[in-house]
């Protein structure tokens, strides 16, 4: 694999001139005052500025073509304009944003074609992630959970995995950096592998993504956008620091970044440790500890017709996993069993800008190497994973009123197995898809298209005497799929949009499904694989309805999910060594219900908000069984208030939450139904601007009222063991 690490670092194309296109204006409001520190933004490049204290901004060594300009400002709407610049040419704009709040419009990168939620023809939730951090989430997993179809199957507060519309594992695809992350994700107890520090916000694809991601996007994809760039020409240095009074954690983050005109870079550091969590009744959920050590770096380089953006994460993890008996002694380091992890991911990705077209190509390597440990000297299982990502795509001129992009990806992976027993074997995976997708245009709808297809090889190597447990027969298999999709948005009146997506999606069985062969200590069961499984294959349709009113939002997502040959763990009556067998077996299988919700932001007192959405999800074999780890419905509810104090105390904000999750009774053969409870939460904040510097702080509290309960996606349940108790979390961040 280190060839793949050289050719990350050094692929690369030319850079073809350094001619100095720029763009510059001035930025006003609806009353032609000029407003300063507003956000300008270039989509397709790491280029970025602020306007002045005359509202006046400036851009250089811009793409040639057609660009997509992002206007951003807090209490205003967010303004896209969509430029064709030529080689050598200098453009200047007047832009006029509108005093609004609440109408979110972000340019989608997880779009096919990056474009803004109201240009896009599949809905896309996007979450900025810095905004919700004040909501007390331990987690990146239960910081994604506030958005509606979205859950998380945790063990403690250490490990979450995200849940979209009840499929989770491998049937969810995680991106960062822009390249697909590979960390056995395969395991219920094996968490989402991130630090939230340094992400930027996330998009939420729900549904088949097949055609641009490949195989295991079938359930949907957490696409993770990194931290941007200081603006052009500029320095800052940032301190986070997030207390919490529940386990006693504490999260620590350094930023540094610094700009020129064409070289951007950024460093970052951050440092998590949390104790053991308390339920609401006072006792300690032993081993629920974890520390976390993550560090980012990253730098830009971009011409008119050149755009590189080079990122490297290392993440380390050491967490406990709560088991019976396990004596509570020192703090906050991790007692036996725990889990060592730690993750390498190296991202490279360019752009090249012809004059009409544009080529983008994206390389990715991701090394997890992951400890599960029974004491200090006894290592279980020791895994090492080494994943090479690769992603081009050719945008293609457009055609009339058709755009159109065509490209290729894979996937080239090893795992190797080092410990005292092997819950997977040594196996190599090598895939590549090929697509096409186009887009049409008209006066008030759009029409997307596009098919794919995809070639797997999986070959697992022969390990021990067949038949004994912890053998593995060896087993070369090819996987293939083609998939299509097709949407339509139309704007039915000025008010109301509508969108319908159909779309095909797969999943290839994973190392685990195919040839498991042994005790799943983190579930406490032995499994059996099947080397005889199929593609998963799905057929989803989605109709998605939004009503936006000056102060009122409406919107309303349905779907039905059909899954071929859904592959299940089922108990078959055995024992060994006292564990109960399980084996994996397939079953057509369906999925369906959807989200509702509104948003008020009245004009009398427009400073205050109040959203609130329903989510319900159902799923079923064919045999009429119900599907395990399906959420419960929820209705989910905030109201905020924000509010500017003075002219040096801005962006102040109170908050209260109440959401209400219901009674669990649809549950399968394995699981027990779990009963209702509502959960309150509250917070204060602000922005507190000095001459040179200003700070953000803010005090949350969850579980306010310190309810006891369990979720129905907690691992913990089968315990008896309540969820977190009430939590105070105080955050200052300082910039410079």
């Amino acid at each position: 694999m280190k060839k793949y690490i050289f050719l990350i670092i050094l692929m690369g194309f030319t850079a073809m001139g350094l001619a100095q296109n720029s763009i510059s204006g001035v930025i006003k409001n609806e009353n032609n005052e000029v407003l300063s520190n507003v956000e300008v933004l270039v989509s397709d490049a790491a280029i970025q500025t602020k306007s002045n204290e005359n509202g006046l901004f400036e851009l250089k060594n811009l793409p040639i073509g057609k660009i997509t300009l992002i206007f951003k400002k807090e209490n205003f709407e967010i303004k896209s304009e969509e430029i064709a610049i030529g080689k050598q040419e200098q453009k200047i704009m007047v832009v006029v944003l509108e005093e609004e709040a609440h109408h979110i419009d972000e340019i989608l990168v997880s779009s096919i074609f990056n474009k803004t939620q109201n240009e896009n023809v599949v809905k896309i939730d996007h979450i900025n992630l810095k905004n919700i951090q004040n909501e007390g989430a331990i987690n990146l997993s239960d910081a994604i959970a506030t958005n509606p179809g979205v859950n998380v199957v945790s063990t403690g507060v250490s490990i979450g995995k995200p849940v979209i519309r009840g499929l989770s594992g491998n049937r969810v695809l995680t991106y960062t950096q822009g390249i697909r992350l590979e960390n056995q994700q395969f395991g219920e107890e094996h968490g989402l592998g991130l630090n939230a520090n340094g992400q930027e916000s996330v998009e939420i694809i729900k549904g088949p993504a097949s055609l641009l991601y490949g195989s295991d996007a079938m359930g949907g994809v957490l696409f993770f956008n990194p931290e941007k760039y200081a603006a052009n020409n500029q320095t800052e240095f940032s301190v986070n620091q997030v207390v919490n009074s529940n386990t006693q954690g504490s999260n620590s983050s350094v930023t540094l970044k610094t700009s020129e005109d064409k070289f951007k870079f950024l460093v970052q550091n951050n440092y998590t440790t949390h104790a053991d969590y308390q339920t609401p009744n006072g006792e300690t959920v032993v081993n629920t500890r974890f520390i976390e050590k993550d560090f980012k770096v990253g730098t830009s380089y971009a011409t008119s017709r050149y755009v590189a953006d080079f990122r490297y994460n290392y993440n380390d993890l050491n967490l406990g996993l709560p088991e019976e008996d396990i004596e509570d002694a020192r703090f906050r380091t991790p007692l036996y069993p725990s889990q060592k992890i730690e993750n390498h991911l190296l991202s490279f990705n360019q752009k090249v800008f012809f004059k009409n077209s544009k080529l983008e190509a994206t390389a990715g390597y991701v090394f997890n190497n992951r400890k599960e440990l029974e004491a200090a000297d006894e290592v279980a299982l020791f895994m090492k994973l080494k994943t090479f990502n690769y992603n081009v795509r050719y945008y293609l001129p457009d055609f009339g009123k058709f755009e159109t992009i065509i490209g290729f990806q894979g996937m080239n992976q090893e795992n190797r197995n080092f410990g005292e027993e092997r819950l997977i074997p040594n196996a190599k995976i090598s895939d590549i898809g090929f697509f096409g997708t186009s887009q049409y245009k008209m006066e008030k709808s759009l029409l997307q298209f596009g098919v794919r297809y995809d070639f797997r090889i999986v070959n697992i190597h022969e390990f021990g005497e067949i038949g004994t447990e912890g053998s593995f027969q060896k087993l070369d298999k090819n996987f293939e799929s083609i998939n299509a999709s097709v949407g339509f948005k139309t704007e039915i009146t000025e008010k109301i949009t509508s969108r319908i997506n159909i779309a095909t999606g797969f999943r290839a069985p994973n190392l685990s499904e195919l040839s498991s062969n042994g005790v799943h200590e983190g579930s406490n069961r032995y499994e059996i694989g099947n080397p005889n499984l199929k593609n998963e294959q799905n057929f989803q349709v989605d109709l998605n309805v939004d009503y936006n009113a000056e102060h009122f939002d409406f919107f309303a997502n349905g779907f039905y999910n059909s899954i071929n040959n859904y592959i299940f763990i089922a108990p078959n009556g055995n024992t060994i060594d006292d564990n109960f067998v399980y084996d994996y077996l397939q079953n057509n299988a369906a999925l369906f219900g959807g989200e509702t919700g509104i948003h008020l932001h009245l004009h009398e007192i427009d400073w205050l908000h109040m959203t609130s959405s329903y989510e319900m999800v159902i799923g079923k074999l064919d045999n009429k069984m119900n599907l395990p780890l399906i959420p419960a419905n929820q209705w989910k509810n905030n109201f905020r208030a924000n509010f500017n104090v003075s002219k040096n105390i801005k962006n102040s904000f109170v908050f209260l939450q109440a959401n209400y999750t219901f009674n669990q009774n649809n549950v399968s053969e394995f699981e027990t139904k779990t009963g209702n409870y509502l959960l309150l939460s509250s917070g204060i904040g602000t922005d507190i601007e000095l001459k040179k510097s200003n700070f953000n702080v803010y005090l949350t509290a969850t579980n306010l009222l310190n309810k006891e309960y369990i979720a129905h996606l907690s691992r913990l349940k089968a315990d008896g063991i309540y969820n977190m108790g009430r939590n105070i979390v105080l955050g200052v961040n300082f910039k410079l």
